[in-house]
């Protein structure tokens, strides 16, 4: 980073801003159709189970090694590696997380770009109505022109460069002090509205009684995927807006308050979409369209079904666009760093990098949708781009990068990086400490390594 840091204003801003790095599309549109892809209960408590034992330790790690470090993900892990007196050799991991949060930017901006063209269609166009068909019908045109997306993904590659260009300490604590609050209590309306007008008895049979059919190691390996994407660790993310982070701030609050809200607004995600799903006779393993498709059937039998549809995909915008800024971040600040080159400069080529990499992803919903790379191995017979890009960083990158990092922070550093950051007693010292040497590198192994006996 340069020279003049930025620093968040305070505790209420670093908190609202990770909070608006963890709740985006992770929470919204992917947590629901993964639920539904995995068979509902067990997928849910597996990824419940992840965060305590795996994710919230990794996250303690990583914002310990930021404020530590004060530099990006490589900057701040060679730092801290050398004064334990430990081989710098451990940035790669750092590097790592960087490359990875780019592939995901990478698609993650063409479903952003959905939020958008949602909204101009609810905007504009109005709703397509009540019938499972007709909206199954717009969704598919949508995606059927890659032109249409392609501009949307541009807008919003666009918007993420614009706000990180500016620096990210004003641009996303603002957006976030206001439409964080609003995404949640709409959230809250929605999953209400669905509870009364959709099955709620099934879906809470659904996403909390145990079904020991659905219990299987690709649930537990595709649930500890999606709590790496939602919350961000395992890129160094965290790392990241922890070097922003002043000593005033206790990470440990802003960590849980992170971890619980996007928790919240994921499992209101689920109550917002089954029951619509469910009363309809949808197929809930519906897939990444899965938000897309049900939610505008409640829309269209909602009082001011319109004005609301709009808002909320404006709203979804924005919590996308919260995450991407961070992601975007991680390139930017090493690009700033490494290269001496001006925020701007770097925010804009990174950006355009990250737009041409997406178009492999845009062209697997249309043009390339008969198209699977890997169709000779078993389990990605029908795996186009797009899905082979989001197993390859949920269930591989991340974890590996998450993996790295519990071992550095367990077995490299001295216990002082974590107590003093962190503020924590020799009890808690040594519960993480040896969280972070054994359960989590464990438990990360045996769940990358579930393929091969799946």
């Amino acid at each position: 980073m340069s020279e003049k840091r930025e620093t968040w204003s305070g505790r209420v801003g670093f908190i609202l801003a990770t909070v608006g790095s963890a709740v985006g599309l992770g929470s919204i549109w992917k947590f629901p159709y993964e639920v539904g892809a995995n068979g509902g209960s067990a997928f849910v408590l597996f990824y419940l189970a992840g965060l305590i034992a795996i994710v919230v330790p990794l996250m303690f790690a990583e914002f310990a090694i930021g404020r530590s470090g004060r530099g990006d993900p490589v900057t701040s892990i060679a730092v801290v590696a050398a004064a334990h007196g430990a081989s710098r050799s451990w940035a790669i991991a750092g590097a790592l997380g960087v490359a990875t949060g780019f592939v995901i930017l990478s698609f993650y901006s063409v479903i952003g770009g959905w939020t958008i063209g949602h909204a101009a269609e609810a905007a504009f166009a109005g709703l397509a109505g009540s019938d499972p068909d007709a909206v199954r019908l717009r969704y598919q045109l949508f995606l059927s022109s890659p032109w249409r997306m392609l501009g949307y993904h541009a807008l919003f590659m666009a918007s993420a460069a614009a706000i990180v260009a500016r620096g990210i300490g004003g641009g996303i604590e603002a957006a976030a002090k206001i439409m964080m609050p609003i995404l949640t209590v709409l959230m809250v309306a929605l999953a209400a509205y669905a509870a009364i007008e959709g099955d709620l008895a099934a879906t809470l049979r659904f996403l909390f009684k145990l079904d020991p059919n659905s219990v299987s190691a690709r649930a537990a390996l595709d649930a500890l995927g999606l709590g790496f994407f939602s919350i961000g660790v395992g890129l160094g993310l965290m790392i990241t807006y922890a070097a922003y982070g002043g000593q005033d701030i206790d990470l440990k609050q802003v960590a849980i308050a992170s971890v619980l809200a996007d928790t919240g607004i994921s499992l209101l995600a689920g109550f917002a979409v089954f029951p619509i799903v469910f009363a309809h006779g949808l197929d809930p393993a519906g897939g990444p369209g899965l938000v897309f498709v049900t939610l505008p059937l409640a829309f269209a039998q909602m009082p001011f079904g319109r004005l609301t549809a709009s808002a909320f995909y404006v709203l979804l915008f924005v919590a996308a666009l919260a995450s991407a800024i961070s992601m975007l971040e991680l390139v930017v600040a090493m690009l700033v760093r490494r290269l001496r080159w001006r925020r701007a400069v770097a925010a804009w080529i990174a950006a355009a990098a990250c737009f041409g990499a997406g178009i492999p992803t845009l062209l697997s919903f249309n043009l390339w949708s008969g198209w699977f790379p890997l169709s000779g191995i078993e389990g990605f017979e029908h795996a186009t781009v797009f899905d082979l890009l989001d197993y390859l960083t949920s269930n591989i990158l991340l974890p590996v990068g998450g993996f790295a990092i519990a071992l550095f922070a367990g077995w490299a550093i001295r216990d002082s990086v974590l107590t003093e950051e962190l503020r924590l007693g020799r009890l808690s010292a040594v519960a993480l400490r040896f969280t972070l040497r054994y359960i989590a590198p464990i438990g990360i192994a045996l769940t990358a390594l579930a393929p091969l006996w799946i």
